[in-house]
Order: structure tokens, then C-alpha cells, then sequence
């Protein structure tokens, strides 16, 4: 039988503050399947107990054979950064909750064992609807689903580190005021973190100051998995200061994801494109972030899906590759950044990108686009833009192109050159093209 006592402290001895209550080692059980349910079945009690009086459960250091453990409605589980192991034993779930009032879970480690989870678990901790959440300092590994997956989630998961999941670290969808911050993301199957909803909505997730490495592509596709930061239909979402390298896509992917502010990343060697904008979204704010090591930089695009609406300013591309994933469509992989509709590129750096340094347009696909002040250096062309008929506007002015081996700004109708190199030329041959003030070298 568990015994169970308050930590009477000075500063925990007023009835205002929460009581801790401590499992002792009774509840450490071993690896066997009779010893596991007897350890969960002790540990649920504890919680339960706790949880009507709102106390807090403290786990000492040792390791904890844990399945089909249910949060119940207040939850709050502290353990010892490193020391206290919950070892998933199988049979089902490992931790789920539902319709939560509260859940705090701080330094504790979830060790999947790579264990096959139940049909309904979507990862080694479930929970749906909790009002508020909040998982700090805690390590969650060897999943063989996702690390953590949250739905309908307020709260905020930072410091952990979440590594080896079969598919992906973190999936939140339809979240309602979340913040993901301060997290190690390593050694997942199909993604880093995930920020999705059911239907495009208003979704406010901040995810900054991660750091995600070698995320994998192992569903296979051309995208929609494989990626370090994905959005998908999540509106007003901020994606900041993180550290991202060797994902199998891209390092931040927005799909219809409108009002996106993505700013100060580091986004190193992804196999696609670094940072792509696309599909139906209104609204990108792109800056300051570097690019080095991609199939493609940046790319904002599918104006015929409705993408829309950017800035993307003071970024440095570098080192492109003519090679990705997959056999590209045209035009091909090797561009620096690629945008369509509404959208300014100012103040960029891009430096070998053996395609097109910038490509404006596709096709009859392009509306009010302004390439300006930016520096391009050691491309296969500076500037691509399209010159199909019936396509938008375009300002190109007051870049510096150096080392452009086929020509520093070239028109195109969809993969065909359609002109001679017009910042060399005094004629404007294109009422809705103005170029003017492009130092070539």
C-alpha cells in the first residue's frame, strides 16, 4: 500500500498552498507485465486522490512501469529532471487525458521503448481538450506514433527534449493560445512540430527558440511530412528564432496558413525547400531568417490556389542545389526565392542559387510584385520574371547582380527564355514591367 504524507516545509505548511505528495517505492515497479499493472493501477489512485485536492505528486528518482495511465481532471506530476523514468510496459495508451481542467507534468522522462501503441493512441501522450497545459523540462523518447499530441490545447510546452518518434515530436492541432518554446527536437520519423487545424481558423500558437534536427520522411511525398515547423490551415501563427537543420523537406513549411509571421530562423540543409508560404494563404511575414543548404530557398507561391500577400525582406539564401526529394516539376530546384502575388522582396542576400537568384511569377501567375535593393551573386540567372501575357505587375529596381552566368534579369514564358537580358536593355518591352536601376557586375 502506498503511503502518503505532506511535505511540511515552512513555505508549504499554510493551508493556502498545495500539499506534495510523494509515491514511494512501492510504486516502482519492474518490466513484467503483472508488476507494470500493478505499478499503474497504484500510481492512477495517487493521482485521483491528488486531484481532488488539487496537491501536487511528486515522483522521486527511479524508474516507473506505466500504461493506460488516465490524467484525471487536475494533474500536476513533478519528478526529477533525468531521474525519474516512466517506462511505457504496452498494452494500449501510456498517458492520455481528456477534458482537463489542468495538467502540469515537470522533469519527467517518458520512455516509449519503441513499444506499439493502441490503434486509438496518437501518440505517448494524448490529451484532448485540456483547458490549460503546461509539460516543462521533461524528456519524451522512442515513441513508436508521435512524442506529444495536443488538441484543443491552451498552455505552453517548453524546455523539453523530445527525440526518436516514429512520426512526429509534437502535433498540435486546433489549438487554442499555445506556446512551444525552448524545446529539443531530434530523430523523428515524419516531423518536428506540427501546428495544424481540422479547418482553416485563427489559431495564435508562438513557436520559437527550438531547435529541431534531422526530422525524416519516412510516409514518403513531396511534402507533407518531412518537415521541421509545419502549419497547416493555422491562422496568426508566429514561428521565431529557431534552429533548424537536416529535415528531409522543408525547415518551416506554412500550408494555407494566413498571417503567418516567420522571423530569425536558422534553417540549415533541408533536402526541399527551407521556408515555403503556399497553397491558400493571405498574408506571410518573411524576414531575417537564414537559408543555406536547400534544394530551394524561400519560396511564396501558388497564387493559383489564392496564395497571396508577403513580405519578404532581409534574408540570406545560400548554396542552393539543383537536386531534391523528388523529380521536380518545371522549372525545376535551384532558386533563391520564388514569389508570385502582392508580395515585396527587399534587402535579401542570395548567393549561389544555380537556377534563378529571384523568380517572380509563374507562368500568367503573377500580381503586384516588387524586387528591389537586393543583392544577388553567383546565379545561373539573377532574375527571373514572367512575361507570359495577361500576368500583374512588376518592379524590378536597384538590385546589385554579380556573376549571373545566363543572364542577370531574363523574361520567361513558363520554362521558356522570351527575352534578352533586360537590365542591360533600354527598352521596356512590357507595359506592367518597369526595370530600372540594376547595377549588373
Amino acid at each position: 500500500m502506498l503511503n502518503r504524507r505532506a511535505l511540511l516545509t515552512a513555505g508549504l505548511a499554510f493551508t493556502t498552498a498545495p500539499a506534495f505528495v510523494q509515491a514511494q517505492t512501492q510504486l516502482r515497479g519492474g518490466l513484467d507485465g503483472g508488476a507494470a499493472a500493478g505499478s499503474s493501477q497504484e500510481l492512477q489512485r495517487l493521482l485521483e486522490e491528488a486531484s481532488e485536492r488539487s496537491e501536487v505528486v511528486y515522483l522521486p528518482a527511479g524508474t516507473y512501469a506505466v500504461s493506460n495511465l488516465v490524467l484525471p481532471r487536475r494533474t500536476r506530476i513533478t519528478g526529477v529532471p533525468g531521474a525519474t523514468r516512466l517506462i511505457f510496459s504496452g498494452g494500449g495508451a501510456m498517458v492520455t487525458g481528456e477534458d482537463t481542467e489542468h495538467v502540469e507534468l515537470t522533469g519527467l522522462t517518458f520512455d516509449g521503448a519503441n513499444t506499439p501503441l493502441g490503434e486509438a493512441s496518437r501518440a505517448l501522450i494524448d490529451l484532448r481538450r485540456p483547458a490549460e497545459v503546461a509539460i516543462t523540462r521533461c524528456v519524451i523518447l522512442n515513441s513508436a506514433k508521435s512524442g506529444l499530441a495536443l488538441e484543443s490545447a491552451a498552455g505552453r510546452v517548453e524546455d523539453c527534449t523530445i527525440t526518436g518518434a516514429a512520426e512526429h515530436a509534437i502535433y498540435s492541432v486546433q489549438a487554442r493560445g499555445l506556446s512551444i518554446a525552448g524545446n529539443t527536437v531530434a530523430d523523428c520519423g515524419d516531423g518536428g512540430i506540427l501546428v495544424h487545424r481540422w479547418e482553416p481558423g485563427e489559431d495564435g500558437t508562438i513557436v520559437s527558440e527550438n531547435r529541431i534536427s534531422r526530422i525524416g520522411a519516412r510516409s514518403g511525398g513531396t511534402g507533407q511530412v518531412g518537415n521541421g515547423i509545419n502549419l497547416f490551415r493555422a491562422h496568426t501563427v508566429t514561428v521565431s528564432n529557431n534552429k533548424i537543420a537536416d529535415c528531409a523537406f522543408s525547415a518551416i513549411r506554412s500550408n494555407g496558413g494566413s498571417n503567418a509571421v516567420i522571423t530569425g530562423n536558422s534553417c540549415l540543409r533541408s533536402g526541399e525547400t527551407g521556408l515555403y508560404a503556399e497553397f491558400q494563404f493571405d498574408g506571410a511575414v518573411i524576414g531575417s531568417n537564414l537559408v543555406d543548404g536547400a534544394a530551394n530557398g524561400i519560396s511564396v507561391v501558388n497564387f493559383n490556389e489564392g496564395g497571396r500577400l508577403a513580405t519578404v525582406t532581409g534574408n540570406i539564401v545560400r548554396n542552393l542545389r539543383s537536386t531534391g526529394p523528388y523529380p521536380s516539376d518545371p522549372p525545376g530546384f535551384g532558386t533563391g526565392i520564388a514569389v508570385e502575388a502582392d508580395t515585396v522582396v527587399t534587402g535579401n542576400v542570395v548567393e549561389n542559387a544555380p537556377l534563378f537568384g529571384i523568380h517572380l511569377g509563374w507562368g500568367e501567375f503573377m500580381r503586384n510584385v516588387v524586387a528591389s535593393n537586393n543583392v544577388i551573386r553567383e546565379a545561373g540567372i539573377g532574375i527571373s520574371v514572367t512575361v507570359v501575357e495577361g500576368t500583374g505587375s512588376a518592379v524590378v529596381t536597384d538590385n546589385v547582380i554579380s556573376g549571373a552566368r545566363n543572364g542577370s534579369i531574363i523574361g520567361h514564358r513558363w520554362t521558356e527564355r522570351a527575352t534578352g537580358d533586360l537590365a542591360t536593355g533600354e527598352e521596356q518591352p512590357f507595359a506592367n514591367l518597369r526595370v530600372s536601376g540594376n547595377q549588373v557586375l
